[in-house]
């Protein structure tokens, strides 16, 4: 028997032993459930509004206006790195103000997500169980050192939920 075929099988036996003794996941994973912003959730998102808020008055910005004129001042935040990729919270609270600018732009809006991950705030698209992570959208980005650029950002978002629903193109 050659190299190649003794190889071949040993990768055929370990599959298939994979797939007979493996572990298997005996449970299927729930379907997410959405629920509205409770009033605590409503005031978490706001705290998180009013740290972007306080960060941007560096450039002469007193408040969000929670649409698209908010862009410019997201990607300062993000360019300036005001906020270090180790500062997670508040490079999260940038994604609130950046979900507050799709909810403005898309057929999205806040709702509560509980899912095997656990129960967070996130965007949900019309009443299907599409959703946008908007809270780690920068976030993890930043974190993994990657360029963010919140406008090609919204285009994608747009562009992708626009092959659901093409009224949006």
């Amino acid at each position: 028997m050659s190299y190649r075929s003794a190889l071949l099988i040993g990768l055929l036996a370990t599959g298939f032993l994979g797939v007979m003794f493996g572990q298997s996941n005996p449970k299927p994973i729930p379907e997410p459930r959405f629920t509205a912003l409770s009033k605590d959730d409503s005031a978490r998102l706001e705290q998180q509004r009013a740290v972007v808020a306080a960060a941007a008055r560096r450039y002469g910005t007193s408040s969000l206006t929670r649409t698209k004129a908010d862009l410019p001042i997201i990607q300062k935040l993000i360019d300036n790195k005001v906020f270090a990729k180790t500062q997670t919270y508040e490079l999260q609270c940038l994604g609130v103000a950046f979900g507050d600018v799709l909810t403005s732009e898309l057929p999205l809006r806040w709702v509560m997500i509980t899912d095997e991950y656990g129960t967070d705030p996130t965007l949900r698209f019309k009443k299907t169980t599409l959703q946008i992570n908007a809270l780690t959208m920068i976030s993890k980005r930043v974190e993994r050192d990657e360029q963010v650029d919140v406008s090609w950002l919204l285009r994608t978002t747009r562009e992708q939920l626009a092959k659901i629903d093409p009224m949006l193109r």
